[in-house]
């Protein structure tokens, strides 16, 4: 099993997954930007030349959230996710995809205005629009997250979507102080996992 990795990407979920798994895979490591994801033959594996994308025997995929499910679905043995009949199964489906949909498109939007554009060209309006989405989007993760450890009964993969979604709003970005104790408390907790711990080593 191979993935095609970038450090600052989402294919840090895959890692987590992986280790979290106990999976053996290669790491094929490339840097944002970099010609390789758009050579001819990178771009047969995943059309935009971006990661993730996963290669496991015969099959190539690429989106993380669709990873995520593959993996689980076909190598976790029934372990990182609830069961259709499992009264956790809905509140797993929903925060599985909460990450994509919620948190992470105010989040692009500040990466692209603080990190990747030169301070010159950044929009303070969008950066403080964005600010103000990410901590609407929190706050329904910060009122799930009373009373539970992880988001769907047991640590799954939807701790693994909305939990690193989480982590980069408030480790990376600095939102630890927007009055969401829930949230921070279980970014911490995943964040102490060795598996977590093992992903972010690879530069996330």
């Amino acid at each position: 099993m191979k993935l095609h990795h970038a450090p600052g990407t989402r294919s840090v979920r895959i890692v987590w997954l992986l280790e979290e798994l106990g999976l053996p895979y290669k790491l094929e490591l490339h840097k944002l930007g970099d010609p390789a994801m758009r050579s001819p033959e990178y771009l047969k594996i995943h059309p935009m030349g971006r990661v993730p994308t996963l290669e496991d025997g015969d099959t190539t995929l690429y989106e993380s959230g669709a990873i995520v499910q593959y993996l689980i679905g076909k190598h976790s043995d029934g372990k990182l996710a609830p069961g259709p009949d499992s009264p956790h199964y809905a509140d797993y489906l929903q925060w599985l995809h909460y990450a994509e949909g919620m948190i992470m498109p105010p989040v692009n939007i500040i990466v692209v205005e603080t990190i990747l554009l030169p301070p010159e060209r950044m929009n303070q309006t969008n950066v403080d629009r964005a600010k103000k989405l990410l901590a609407r989007m929190l706050t329904a993760v910060e009122a799930h997250m009373e009373g539970r450890e992880f988001i769907a009964g047991d640590f799954s993969g939807a701790d693994i979507m909305t939990g690193h979604a989480c982590t980069i709003a408030t480790r990376r970005l600095g939102e630890k102080d927007l009055g969401l104790p829930n949230v921070v408390a279980y970014v911490e907790r995943l964040n102490a996992r060795l598996a977590f711990k093992k992903a972010w080593e690879t530069g996330a």
